[in-house]
């Protein structure tokens, strides 16, 4: 019985002092689909006024035909 106690008291403390450093892959694949959701909702939001601005700015820029 002593023998599970301090195998028990070893793992516990084991996994308590264990440090973790660093993201982990679900953090990092967390952080990836966010930054795709802000992409594509600021791509969203603005697209149809900067497809007009370079729309203006090509007439503008493009020579008359001869």
């Amino acid at each position: 019985m002593l023998q599970f106690l301090v195998t028990l008291q070893s793992f516990v403390a084991g996994r308590i002092d264990r440090d973790d450093k660093g993201a982990t892959a679900v953090e990092y694949g967390l952080m990836v689909s966010l930054i795709a959701v802000a992409i594509v909702l600021t791509v969203t939001a603005l697209g149809g006024t900067l497809d007009g601005i370079f729309g203006n700015v090509d007439t503008a820029i493009t020579p008359p035909a001869p």
